[in-house]
């Protein structure tokens, strides 16, 4: 019971607090909109309130591997999904990027709202018409000099193995000739499995950001070798699911 009532509190003051850090997200959006074509200080501002989050959590470790691995360059990012909680741990890179979400996360007030402000990405699960123009503005987004990020998985593990990859942000890779970042994500399931909003006691997260694979690496392979060469990089780097 009291697992449950910490999760309910938690919930609560994330949406008290989002009314303070949207009003400053919107300040910063009025004010940099203009000269900041990019929006690189709102995203900046965006992972310090998802990092806020996690550390106001003592119960919640969260350790960052490999951020000096992240050149001045623009990535397709790419990493495996566990839980709602993998989106506030991949803010604490801190790296400029575009998220592409699934559209039920826009739908939120406050934090869907900076979502729109931020310009990431808005893809509806199935629908054939989204997705093609999810692709589109992504190669904008990647032809403006932004990174993105997705999970290839295109939903959450339920038992923390990888599912298999979806080839949408290869074919990007490829056809943008741009480097792939694999992510490697443990511990969030522990922490916040799917359809779980309880309170899981103390929990230790680890992101791995691993080694780029460049363009050439993978020019010569189709969007399905890609994905499994990738998934499989993923995969070794993940820690086993807690039985």
């Amino acid at each position: 019971m009291m697992d449950r009532v910490i999760g309910i509190l938690f919930l609560v003051f994330i949406a008290v607090t989002s009314l303070f850090f949207f009003a400053i997200a919107l300040t910063i959006w009025l004010l940099t909109v203009l000269f900041d074509r990019r929006l690189i200080l709102l995203h900046d501002y965006s992972s310090f309130w998802a990092s806020f989050y996690l550390w106001v959590m003592p119960a919640w470790s969260v350790s960052i591997e490999g951020r000096e691995r992240i050149g001045r360059k623009t990535y397709v990012a790419v990493s495996n999904h566990q839980s709602l909680l993998d989106i506030l741990v991949v803010f604490r890179i801190f790296f400029p990027f575009k998220w592409v979400s699934k559209a039920e996360v826009f739908k939120i007030p406050l934090i869907g709202w900076n979502m729109r402000l931020n310009r990431y990405i808005l893809l509806v699960r199935g629908d054939k018409d989204s997705i093609r123009q999810m692709l589109e503005d992504c190669n904008r987004a990647l032809a403006a000099g932004n990174s993105i990020f997705m999970f290839p998985e295109g939903t959450r593990s339920e038992t923390g193995l990888l599912r298999p990859f979806k080839t949408g942000a290869f074919s990007l890779a490829r056809d943008n000739r741009l480097p792939i970042l694999p992510v490697a994500i443990s511990g969030t399931r522990d922490a916040l499995p799917k359809y779980s909003f309880k309170f899981h006691g103390v929990k230790k997260i680890r992101v791995r950001i691993l080694e780029e694979i460049p363009y050439e690496a993978f020019a010569a392979m189709s969007v399905e070798e890609t994905a499994a060469m990738v998934r499989e990089r993923i995969a070794a780097h993940v820690d086993p699911p807690t039985p």
